[in-house]
C-alpha cells in the first residue's frame, strides 16, 4: 500500500495514536500523518502509508479548514477546554455585529504567538512537554495567513467560525486572542478540521469503519494511490528505459506538449502508472530525479 488513507479522527485520540492504530489495521510501520491534529479535534487526518511517506515534505505547508466553536467569559491556560481557567469568568453573550468588527483583524497575513501549550519546539522541545515541567515557556510570534474567516452563528456564550488558513495556524490563539480584542476572554471549545492540503472530509473514514474494512479484504477501496497524490504537480509516463534510468538518479526528458514548460516539479509515472519519481526542473523540459519512490 502506497498512499494515502484520510481518517475522520475522533476526540479523545493523538495525532500519533491514530497512526499506532492505524499500523495495526493496515499490517504496516511505514505510516505517517501530514499535520498535527489536538487530541480534543476532530476531522481530516490524512496518513501517508509505505513509500508515499516521502511525500510528505510537499505537504508542511498545505492549507487547512476548520470549523470552530469559541466560548466566550474566560480564557484558558491552553486557550481550549482543556486548560484551567486565567481569568474570572464574566456573563458575556456576543452579538453578531460585535464579532464582525472583531475578526477583521484575524485576516488576511499577520504574526501569531503560538499558545504555550503547543508542539512548538523551544532549543528540540516541544513546548506542551516544558509547559508540563511548570518552566516557564515564551513563544515567538510567527507569520500566518488566514484567507477566510466566516461567523457561521451565535448562541448564548458561544460563536461558530469557519476558517481557512495556512499550515501552522493556531485556532486556538484565535479563539484566545479574539476573547482579549474583546475583553471578555475566551477559548476554543470545540474543533473540526474538513480540509488539509487536497484531502476533504468526504473522503475520511473513522478508525472504526477502517478496521472493518481491513477484516473484510477492502482497505485498498480508500486508499488514493501515490499517483494522484500532488495534483498540482503535471505527471509524464515514462518508458521502460527512462524508468530504469530514473532508478538509478539520472535525469529525464519531458514532452514540451505535455508538460507547462517551467513547471518545477513534475510527477514521473512507469508504465504500469503507479509512481516512480518526483523530478525537479534542471533545465527546460529536463528533469533530475530528486526524489525516487
Amino acid at each position: 500500500m502506497d498512499g494515502v488513507i484520510v481518517v475522520d479522527k475522533s476526540t479523545g485520540w493523538t495525532s500519533h495514536d491514530v497512526v499506532n492504530k492505524m499500523r495495526r489495521i493496515a499490517g504496516t510501520r511505514r505510516i505517517g500523518h501530514l499535520g498535527t491534529l489536538d487530541p480534543a479535534a476532530t476531522g481530516v487526518l490524512p496518513l501517508v502509508i509505505g513509500r508515499a511517506t516521502r511525500l510528505s515534505q510537499f505537504y508542511t505547508k498545505a492549507d487547512k479548514v476548520y470549523e470552530a466553536t469559541v466560548r466566550f467569559g474566560f480564557s484558558t491556560s491552553t486557550y481550549d477546554a482543556e486548560g484551567e481557567p486565567t481569568s474570572e469568568a464574566v456573563a458575556f453573550e456576543p452579538t453578531e455585529d460585535l464579532l464582525w468588527q472583531h475578526l477583521s483583524s484575524f485576516r488576511g497575513t499577520f504574526p501569531q504567538t503560538p499558545p504555550a501549550v503547543s508542539a512548538k519546539k523551544i532549543a528540540g522541545t516541544p513546548a506542551y512537554k516544558l509547559a508540563r515541567r511548570n518552566i516557564e515557556v515564551e513563544l515567538k510570534p510567527v507569520e500566518v495567513t488566514v484567507h477566510s474567516l466566516e461567523l457561521l452563528g451565535c448562541e448564548g456564550d458561544e460563536a461558530r467560525l469557519r476558517v481557512h488558513c495556512s499550515g501552522g495556524t493556531y485556532l486556538r490563539s484565535i479563539a484566545h486572542d479574539l476573547g482579549q480584542s474583546i475583553g471578555c476572554g475566551a477559548f476554543l471549545s470545540k474543533l473540526r478540521r474538513t480540509r488539509s492540503g487536497d484531502f476533504l472530509i468526504e473522503q475520511a473514514e473513522t478508525l472504526e469503519q477502517l478496521e472493518e474494512r481491513a477484516s473484510e479484504g477492502t482497505l485498498n477501496q480508500v486508499l488514493i494511490p501515490a499517483s494522484r497524490l500532488l495534483p498540482g504537480f503535471p505527471a509524464e509516463t515514462v518508458d521502460a528505459i527512462t524508468a530504469g534510468q530514473i532508478r538509478q538518479g539520472r535525469d529525464f526528458r519531458v514532452s514540451p506538449f505535455r508538460i507547462q514548460r517551467g513547471a518545477p516539479f513534475v510527477k514521473a509515472l512507469d508504465p504500469d502508472g503507479a509512481l516512480l519519481a518526483i523530478g525537479e526542473l534542471k533545465l527546460p523540459n529536463l528533469y533530475h530525479p530528486m526524489m525516487v519512490l
